[in-house]
């Protein structure tokens, strides 16, 4: 007889939702058991749907994808958690590995990939999305070198970032440069401060100008 993977989708916009959820039960051996919108209900009810996989967006309200991992972790270590997101910097990735995902897909990829992450991670596997695996071979390249560069520790988007905020750009502007939300532009300048050790916008700029980050 053949095993049913149960999942639950943790996924704030509901038509993403709902699309996921259809096209998951497309496969006769997939089944999606509960669909939440937000990271602490994911937590609270994850014990009672105890799922084999759970499919997590990052970006959610009252807990974050990452911070909602690391509580159903707390839960049960075994639980195998896909992380989905439409953040290809190297940062979330290892953080989300950090935190004990299996799994770390993007939202635009094929329903092949979203298929073979969840049957990867309910055996046990770790599935990275295959476009993803260089940001892995970046960071170990960057911890075999230890250099101490700016440019290596700051993600390619963190350096887009900065260079603008040393414009003096506003989070608004920097996000509509970028074509990112406002919290996204908060999330990498809260990066960037604690990477680079500075306190604020004026520390980060001036930290940018010595380092000839800034053009």
């Amino acid at each position: 007889m053949m095993d049913i993977i149960k999942v639950v989708i943790a996924e704030d916009h509901s038509m993403i939702r709902e699309g996921l959820k259809q096209l998951l039960e497309l496969e006769s051996d997939i089944r999606v058991v509960a669909g939440f919108s937000d990271g602490q209900t994911t937590v609270d009810q994850y014990l009672d749907f105890k799922p084999d996989v759970v499919l997590m967006d990052i970006n959610m309200p009252v807990l974050n994808g990452l911070e909602a991992l690391e509580k159903v972790k707390a839960l049960d270590h075994s639980a195998k958690v896909v992380m989905l997101t439409f953040h290809q910097d190297r940062e979330y990735l290892l953080k989300a590995l950090e935190l004990g995902a299996l799994g770390y897909i993007l939202k635009d990829a094929d329903s092949k990939v979203l298929i073979d992450a969840v049957r990867s991670v309910y055996i046990g596997q770790t599935y990275i999305q295959p476009s993803m695996a260089n940001e892995l071979v970046n960071e170990y390249k960057r911890i075999k070198s230890g250099s101490d560069d700016p440019r290596n520790l700051l993600t390619e988007r963190e350096l887009e970032v900065l260079k603008l905020l040393s414009k003096g750009m506003l989070n608004k502007e920097i996000a509509n440069d970028l074509f990112i939300s406002e919290k996204t532009v908060k999330n990498h300048i809260s990066s960037i401060f604690r990477k680079l050790d500075v306190q604020d916008r004026t520390q980060a700029a001036v930290y940018a100008i010595k380092n000839k980050i800034a053009d």
